[in-house]
């Protein structure tokens, strides 16, 4: 018998042709073609924190097989960088990458979904967003400002800032014209200092013709590539306004709606993934980033004990302030701020203590290659 006319006569040949048949639209069918633009608040040469939405687009792509495409689109080549929610709000492009603390001049609430002064740390946050309603929250709010919120990056904690001088005091704050993201700025205020508002692209020369005093960015990594420490010399730490930072997307809320599910669902998850790669990248690199800074002048410093003290006062001056007459912020912040209590307790047990046993064998040397 001829065994290919007998299986071609079969039923098990007429579903297996059926099958190769329909396969392909079938698959097809559940993966529309969607094709979005992507601003970024960032500059192409800041590669860990933009290529946290190249991340987003390829993953999308990838797992859509070319279904769904987001163009990503570097600050100013669309909008500057500081206005890319706004491009999202007013349709001209369908979301963003960025960071929301940028626009907590037209809320404070908007900081929570970032970062805010003397805060989570960056497992914490991950922990309060995913599993302590923290990402609904942010929701609730953003939603009623037309965007819809996606985790998509952390920093992790950041570095205090460049100097041009030494900061010995609470009085040397006074006059200090800063360039600082985000809450913090309205914190450094009441030690009498001036913050400024300035994208990534636009801070060195900004130091370098004096028109301020100091800058905050992110890290060794992103602060090497700035090349701050040729025009400040003096790096603080730590960052207490930014113990972590999140990135984010903001979609659109009416392309949000228009999303089919099984994409809405693939967008938070190209948003976790992106979390932890820019985690591990900055990770990986800062320790390299840092020698090589302090190779070429940088100098580390830590912040006074009494400017950390007084900016946690101001800090919580200005929380209590903002509560006593912003509900959407105080939802968000009074859930953030439970959880920040019960999660330090827990870090201070194991991660700490582990960490702290670990630092200090660092600087025994015990820990160099060959032991």
């Amino acid at each position: 018998m001829d065994r290919r006319k007998f299986i071609k006569g079969t039923a098990l040949g007429s579903a297996a042709a059926a099958g190769s048949m329909l396969a392909a639209p079938a698959i097809a069918q559940t993966m529309p073609k969607v094709q979005w633009r992507c601003t970024s608040s960032f500059p192409k040469s800041l590669d860990t924190i933009y290529g946290g939405a190249e991340d987003v687009a390829k993953f999308v792509s990838e797992a859509t097989d070319g279904n769904f495409t987001i163009q990503v689109y570097a600050a100013g080549e669309i909008v500057p960088g500081l206005q890319a929610a706004d491009a999202v709000t007013s349709g001209t492009v369908e979301m963003c990458h960025t960071a929301a603390y940028y626009y907590v001049g037209k809320n404070p609430a908007y900081a929570l979904g970032a970062t805010v002064p003397f805060g989570l740390n960056t497992r914490g946050m991950q922990a309060w967003l995913l599993y302590g309603g923290g990402m609904d929250l942010c929701n609730e709010f953003y939603n009623s400002e037309g965007l819809h919120y996606i985790p998509a990056g952390n920093t992790g904690a950041q570095m205090g800032g460049w100097f041009r001088k030494e900061i010995n005091s609470v009085a040397d704050m006074n006059g200090l014209k800063m360039r600082i993201g985000g809450l913090a700025g309205r914190v450094i205020e009441k030690l009498g200092a001036v913050p400024q508002q300035i994208a990534g692209g636009d801070i060195y020369p900004s130091l370098e013709r004096g028109t301020i005093d100091a800058a905050e960015w992110i890290g060794p990594y992103d602060d090497e590539k700035l090349g701050f420490y040729k025009v400040a010399p003096f790096y603080y730490y730590p960052g207490w306004w930014e113990g972590n930072l999140i990135l984010n997307m903001f979609v659109n809320t009416d392309k949000w709606a228009e999303l089919p599910p099984a994409y809405q669902s693939l967008l938070l998850t190209a948003g976790k993934a992106a979390t932890t790669e820019m985690m591990a990248e900055y990770d990986f690199k800062n320790p390299t980033a840092i020698r090589q800074l302090v190779d070429n002048g940088a100098q580390l410093r830590p912040y006074p004990q009494d400017v950390m003290e007084a900016c946690f006062k101001a800090a919580n001056e200005l929380y209590a302030e903002i509560n006593g007459e912003n509900a959407a912020f105080k939802k968000i912040y009074d859930s953030m701020m439970a959880f920040r209590a019960e999660t330090y307790l827990w870090q201070q047990v194991a991660e700490y203590s582990f960490d702290t046993f670990m630092m200090v064998k660092q600087r025994e040397g015990a820990l160099n290659m060959g032991g």
